[in-house]
């Protein structure tokens, strides 16, 4: 049987136990995928808008990643899914290039950044048209040029709620919908 391995990188405030990534790594679990969660921290404040800060920050949730993932294999003929939120897209992504990883991805509210290391049709993307770390118009023509399906929420922040809870739920619900898709999709395969 195929060793099904489920990778979640968390972004820097927002941990595995938040809805996105609390909801999907349990869709994950229930698919068979043995689920590790990579942990990284210890990053400086102000880290939004400034490009020295946020380098600085992916270069140690990488390291950290490496350190976290240096005694893992991966199986070459196992399935590998990576659940990636904020700069841990960027983590993710990175991480996959370096390590010649044919992964499934779930990219959440993706930093710009992440798209230098994408693979063209390698996962779907979640972005929220309010999201002040990513602009709507860089991420559509990032996924459009790599072919990565592009689910929007609008008037959605980096959280990808809306600020309404009833409003947030449903949301949630139908990124979820589309997450248990792409991984049933993915297994048909």
């Amino acid at each position: 049987m195929k060793d099904k391995i489920a990778v979640i990188f968390p972004g820097i405030g927002y941990h595995t136990d938040k809805p996105l990534l609390y909801y999907s790594k349990k869709q994950a679990a229930g698919a068979g995928y043995r689920v590790i969660e990579v942990s990284y921290g210890n990053f400086k404040s102000g880290i939004k808008g400034n490009a020295d800060l946020m380098k600085e920050a992916f270069e140690s949730a990488l390291t950290q990643t490496e350190t976290i993932l240096q005694n893992q294999e991966f199986d070459s003929d196992g399935e590998l899914l990576f659940i990636s939120k904020s700069i841990g897209t960027v983590v993710a992504a990175a991480y996959e290039k370096e390590h010649k990883l044919n992964a499934k991805n779930i990219y959440f509210t993706p930093l710009e950044d992440t798209f230098g290391f994408v693979k063209p049709e390698s996962g779907i993307v979640f972005h929220g048209t309010a999201d002040p770390w990513a602009e709507t118009s860089v991420i559509k023509s990032a996924c459009e040029k790599l072919s990565l399906p592009l689910f929007i929420t609008e008037d959605a922040n980096h959280s990808l709620e809306q600020g309404v809870v009833s409003r947030d739920v449903e949301a949630l619900a139908l990124i979820m919908d589309q997450c248990e898709s792409y991984l049933l999709e993915k297994e048909r395969i």
